[in-house]
This record gives structure tokens, sequence and C-alpha cells, in this order.
């Protein structure tokens, strides 16, 4: 039959011309895409009023300058036509793509469990009441936070009761949300730490302010000095990018911070489940449920392109950032949270989770193998990165680029640029263990060791 198709025919043209002309725009500027099934001449010519005739024509002079395809059976469709000066889609997606991808931040999307989900997903669509597929509380469905209420208690030590928990569309909007209800404030977040997370909160209007990171995390002692500082956001499982986990008496004291400086801890749990040589480190949050605005996310467990996250907020925050939800986007997509509920209550997203600790544990030990004896290798005891430490990061990063190996650099994600150059900071490589296939895993290994070594 053909797709519905708009032209603007311009009469003064006459009709055959004014359908030539109508075709070969659409054609031109991307409107009508290559292999598109055009209407059949008798159903355009009633639409048009024109006669069958004149549409056939009108087709056939474009089949001949090259725009339409015709074939016996097939209709008329929409040619590729060549873009002038650009390169075969191939050769420009290979450019983008490094030939061995070591950078963190990315989980192995080659693990999404597909089959799980499309059976969770047809559950929650053949149960899912009439009202689900209407606009929603912008705190999310109540199926899902109550699922995620007993996930994060008994999985994170999380005090998450549904009324508390806000469904956003990932980490990056629960990080603006939460600086857009602060309107203005100064906020803290740790140095070195992910420049893009330090941008969200400028575009949504905070005002950042770098609070160091040592080998006991967070250096609580500095939001105490002149100014004051609203709010600070860490990372206390596995600190991006060192990976070292906030000391215990760290976690007291910023507990102890926000209770007298009536401030707000934002936790940032990104990798928090994935812990592998003892049980993982219970969330910050569970320590001072009334001060801390917890943040986890699906991205790591299951794919970025999900788009779920969930906030655990301190009573008195839960109506604003309701507020903000509502005005932002009004609310999450509810198909994905209904899965994703039905996900959790199986049990199917904790054995998932399981398999998955299991495999990156093996690639962790894998990297260690590889660099431990010879390199300093941090952050290993969680996440799915780890930081090594190098003398020089630009020669290295010249090595990589030259054998096609992308990797993460401290230098980065320093707060202020330049320090590294002046050599008041640190040097090391962010390698990230979860982003490449198992395939090509190994082999990725074997070029960051010669990159490394100068080979």
């Amino acid at each position: 039959m053909g797709v519905d198709l708009h032209l603007e025919v311009i009469a003064a043209e006459g009709r055959r011309a004014g359908i030539e002309r109508a075709l070969r725009d659409a054609v031109r500027d991307g409107r009508l895409a290559p292999g598109v099934l055009l209407p059949a001449t008798r159903r355009l010519a009633d639409e048009l009023g024109v006669s069958r005739g004149t549409v056939k024509a009108a087709y056939d002079q474009l089949v001949t300058e090259g725009y339409l395809t015709a074939r016996q059976g097939a209709g008329t469709q929409v040619a590729a036509l060549p873009s002038v000066g650009a390169e075969p889609p191939e050769v420009a997606a290979r450019a983008r793509v490094p030939r061995f991808d070591l950078r963190p931040g990315s989980p192995d999307v080659g693990t999404f469990p597909a089959d799980a989900w499309l059976r969770a997903l047809r559950r929650a669509v053949a149960t899912a009441p009439s009202p689900a597929y209407d606009y929603g509380d912008p705190r999310g469905r109540i199926e899902l936070r109550t699922a995620l209420s007993d996930y994060l208690g008994r999985a994170r030590g999380v005090l998450a009761p549904p009324e508390r928990i806000v469904i956003t569309s990932g980490y990056v909007q629960g990080l603006s949300l939460l600086t857009r209800v602060l309107d203005g404030a100064a906020i803290a977040m740790e140095d070195p730490g992910l420049p893009f997370h330090r941008e969200v909160v400028r575009r949504a209007g905070g005002r950042v302010v770098p609070v160091g990171v040592d080998e006991r995390g967070a250096r609580v002692e500095e939001l105490t000095g002149p100014g004051k500082v609203s709010a600070v956001v860490v990372t206390p499982a596995h600190q991006y990018p060192t990976g070292v986990t906030l000391h215990p008496e760290r976690r007291r004291a910023l507990t102890d911070w926000a209770r007298a400086r009536d401030g707000l801890i934002v936790e940032d749990d990104y990798d928090g489940e994935f812990r592998y040589d003892r049980q993982p480190v219970g969330a910050l949050q569970g320590m001072a449920p009334g001060q801390v605005a917890y943040i986890g996310t699906a991205s790591k467990t299951l794919g970025p392109a999900l788009r779920l996250g969930w906030m655990v907020l301190p009573p008195h925050l839960v109506d604003a950032v309701a507020d903000a939800k509502l005005h932002s986007d009004h609310h999450t997509e509810t198909i994905g949270q209904l899965a994703l509920a039905e996900l959790i209550t199986s049990h199917a997203y904790d054995r998932h989770v399981r398999a998955c600790r299991l495999r990156y544990r093996r690639r962790r030990d894998r990297l260690v193998d590889l660099l431990g004896a010879h390199r300093d290798v941090r952050g290993i005891a969680a996440g799915l990165h780890a930081l090594v430490e190098v003398a020089d990061e630009a020669e290295v990063r010249a090595r990589a680029k030259e054998a096609g190996l992308a990797v993460g650099y401290l230098e980065e994600h320093w707060h202020v640029p330049g320090a590294v150059a002046a050599g008041a900071r640190a040097q090391g490589l962010v390698v990230g263990y979860g982003t490449p296939r198992e395939g090509v895993y190994e082999e990725a290994l074997a070029v960051l060791g010669r990159v490394l070594n100068g080979g």
C-alpha cells in the first residue's frame, strides 16, 4: 500500500511538474528515506485529485532521474542517493569507535538479559491496569517504587519507603533535579571527579566547590572551611575515579557534618552492587536517612539505554523534587518501570547482578594479573574500573592513540585544568574493564600492557 504521503504541489507549475518537484525535494532533503515504498499511482492520484496517468508519468520521470526505483510486483520505492563528500556509514562508524575500548563508565552491554527482560515486559504489559498508559505520578509507578523499597533495603542497606522514592530517567536527571531544588546553592564535589557531573550541576544553577580525595576518600574537614556549602556529592562505595572506599571515620564525620550544618549528602551509588573481595559496603544513606539523598541507576547493572534511575530522598525534599520532576518531563516512561519492577520481584534482577559480578570479577583478576606485579593498580576491590598510576600521562596517551587504544586519563578529572602539567597532581589511567565484549577483552589487555611498557 505504501506510506501516507503529504506533498505540496504548486499548481502554477502544472500538475505533473508539480508532483515531480515535490517528490524530488522530499527525497533530496531526507523527508523520504531510501527504501520507502511510495503510494500506488491510483491512490496518490485520488488523494491529489489528478489522473492516474499524471502520477505514473511523474513516477516514471523520477525513476529515469534515479530518485526512485520500480520493480514489477515490488512497487515504487525511494532510491538511495550518494552524499557528495560523505564517508560511507561503516567508515564513519569505524572512525568514531576505537579499536580497543577500555574507557570507564559503561558495562558490557552484551550481557543485557534480553530474554529475562522480554519475559518481564510481556508480564508487565499483560497485567498493567488501563491507567498505567495515562499520564502518571511524577514520583514513578508504585509497582517499581515498592519493588525498589524491598531490593534497596536488603541489597544496599537503604531505608527506602516507597513514598520517599522518585523514579528518574537516570542519574543525571536526579542530580539535576536536586540541584534545581537547592536553588543556586554551593555544592561540594569530589576532586578528582567526573567533569560531566560538575557541568550538570552548573547548568542546573549550582555553584561547584571542590572537596579533595585521598586514600581514605573525601576529605570531610574541607567542608567546614570558609563559605557555606549546602550539599556534597560523594561516591562512598567506590570513589570515581580513584576507586577508594570512604573510610568509616569519614562516613561518621560526613553524617555529623550534615546534621550539624543542616546539609545534604548526595550519595552516588553508581556501581555499589559490584564488590568482589568481600560483602558489598552498605550505602551511606542507612546511617543518616534524613540527611542523605541516595541515587541509584540501572545503567551499570542492566544498560544505559533503559534510562531508569531512582532517588531515595529525605522526607523534606520529596514534594519539591517531585514538583521539579513534574515540570521537567512529567514522569519517566511507564512501561520500562513496570518491566523493571517485574524483573526485581521475580528475582531475575538479582540473578543477573550475581552473574555480572562473577564475570566482572574474572575480568578484574585478568587485569590485575597483567599489571599487578609491575604497576600500582588501585580501586580493584569493586566496580568496573581501576586506576593505574603512570609517570607521564601525555607520553602514554600518545602511545595509546597510535595503538588504537582508548582509556580514561586522571588528568581529565581534576577540577583545576593544567595541575598535572605543573606537577601538582598524580597521574594515571582510568581503565574500564566493563566496556569490551568478552571476545576482544584479552587482546585489549595485551595492547594495554604494550602501551604501558613503552612497546
